[in-house]
């Protein structure tokens, strides 16, 4: 609040305002997330049909990417890199990076993948296990919530740096029925850029990835990497979320290991780095959600509802570092 004073000056024979402020109290405005913006933003990248690498969907889907990003962050690094696949195939693939506040020493990662599985290798019926998915759940949640922060962060700016970075490549490991044993024929795109960051000698405080948060009634343990490597970072993040009233499904439960994007942020970038991604116990598929992998992680699994709850919680968890 702002009080207004007025002094009287004699010998000008005129009055000026002087604005006095009263103590500010430190509780931070926090913008309200907009669930069925997010939403829409899932939606928009599955209308380019499945984003499989060295697709037309996957390549104007990357176009759509850097054109809204450019419209709203500060900077943005589009990151191309060739590596290779399960198989020995070399491939191309293209990371992106949003950058907000550049000129801020304390920054704070956000991450998603944005490419979708080009097997449906879990799917009920065999006939569809080559068949390309359109990773709603997984991918495309992450990316829309990361998305609809974009747009809140351009014009609700905040005094930290944010850096949101879209990982390519993270879903293009070898399908089961190969019995394929590596765990690094997947992620990608996040290995390429912990070696070899937007910028050198990059730091960051703290990262959280997203995956797989938009399916209805979620459950988000803290993934058992995220609380080895970065257990503080999972501890505040599920404290906001409590204090928002989530813990239903932010659960103080320890989940299964997870080989995602976060084990590489962790381990070559140095960045601790947690994972919020939907688990379960004893699912036909492991511990992830029912439709995972399947033809069925499609639009009518998003529910609008978790999408604004994850994007509730990392946005509080931004607007108060």
């Amino acid at each position: 609040m702002l009080l207004l004073v007025f002094v009287s000056c004699d010998n000008k024979k005129s009055s000026k305002q002087v604005l006095q402020s009263e103590p500010q109290s430190n509780v931070v405005r926090v913008p309200d997330f907009n669930a069925d913006s997010a939403y829409n933003f899932v939606k928009k990248q599955l209308d380019f049909g499945p984003r499989v690498p060295g697709t037309m969907s996957h390549a104007r889907c990357a176009e759509w990417f850097i054109d809204f990003f450019n419209k709203k962050a500060d900077t943005v690094y589009v990151q191309d890199f060739r590596t290779r696949l399960y198989d020995g195939r070399g491939i191309d693939g293209k990371n992106i990076i949003a950058v907000f506040n550049p000129e801020a020493k304390k920054r704070i990662v956000l991450a998603a993948h944005w490419d979708s599985r080009p097997f449906a290798d879990h799917d009920p019926d065999e006939k569809n296990w080559n068949t390309p998915i359109d990773g709603a759940n997984d991918g495309a949640s992450g990316v829309g919530i990361i998305m609809e922060i974009a747009r809140l962060l351009d014009e609700n700016p905040v005094n930290i740096g944010v850096d949101m970075i879209l990982f390519d490549l993270e879903d293009y490991g070898a399908p089961h029925y190969l019995n394929y044993m590596s765990n690094d024929d997947w992620a990608l795109g996040s290995q390429y850029w912990s070696k070899n960051p937007h910028i050198r000698n990059y730091r960051a405080y703290f990262g959280i990835l997203l995956d797989m948060v938009g399916a209805p009634d979620p459950i988000f343990p803290k993934e058992y990497y995220s609380q080895q490597y970065a257990s503080w970072v999972s501890n505040e993040v599920w404290r906001v979320a409590r204090d928002l009233g989530y813990t239903e499904y932010f659960t103080n439960e320890l989940g299964h290991p997870i080989n995602d994007d976060h084990i590489s942020m962790n381990l070559i970038a140095k960045i601790p780095t947690i994972d919020i991604i939907h688990l379960e116990e004893n699912d036909d598929n492991g511990s992830f959600y029912p439709y995972w992998h399947t033809l069925g992680d499609n639009i009518e699994q998003i529910d609008s509802k978790t999408l604004g709850m994850v994007g509730d919680v990392v946005l509080n968890v931004i607007y108060n570092n």
